[in-house]
């Protein structure tokens, strides 16, 4: 079982689509993004809910409109990314057994019961490590890291895929928008 849910995968990835390697940013939206990825496109709709809510991304209005980001990629951690949508998860949750041994009869003696839990302080560390590991990389590093192994053209190549999908629905919005209703005029 993961720590972490799909839904944070799928958002890391669509923030990936938002940034360029170059830190150059573009916008799309949910629909565009759930066709690009293979995703389900209501799934994430919620997500993109809570990116918005945590000022990861902001709507873009119009036609055209979709999400982009609301501040610059060096400055949205993947924590950022990680906590938006699924919240701070504790890796462990301390059930305090230590005082329940069969051999205290009932009644742990004082030496098992002082200072903090030893097993929970050590899972506490990797908590940290792991979410100060997530804090220190950013979007734009993991952009950055992306583009390193995509040829040279990918990023043109989103861009134009994007585009495309984006002059089509204006056309066909421009191509609904003359269709004059026919009606009855009653006399």
């Amino acid at each position: 079982m993961s720590l972490y849910s799909a839904g944070v995968e799928y958002g890391i990835h669509c923030l990936l689509f938002l940034v360029g390697n170059c830190g150059d940013t573009r916008e799309a939206s949910v629909r565009e993004l759930a066709e690009l990825q293979g995703v389900p496109q209501d799934y994430l709709a919620k997500i993109f809910t809570k990116l918005a809510k945590a000022k990861l991304v902001v709507a873009t209005e119009g036609v055209r409109g979709g999400f982009k980001l609301a501040r610059p990629s060096d400055e949205i951690s993947v924590l950022d990314i990680v906590n938006a949508i699924d919240g701070q998860k504790l890796i462990f949750d301390c059930r305090d057994i230590r005082g329940r041994c069969a051999l205290f009869e009932g009644s742990a003696p004082a030496w098992a019961l002082t200072g903090p839990c030893s097993v929970h302080a050590v899972m506490m560390t990797a908590q940290k490590r792991m979410e100060d590991a997530l804090a220190q990389q950013t979007i734009l590093d993991l952009a950055r890291r992306v583009g390193r192994k995509a040829p040279a053209e990918f990023g043109a190549q989103v861009d134009n895929w994007i585009n495309d999908r984006r002059e089509k629905k204006s056309s066909a919005q421009a191509s609904d928008d003359q269709t004059i209703p026919v009606t009855e005029i009653s006399g």
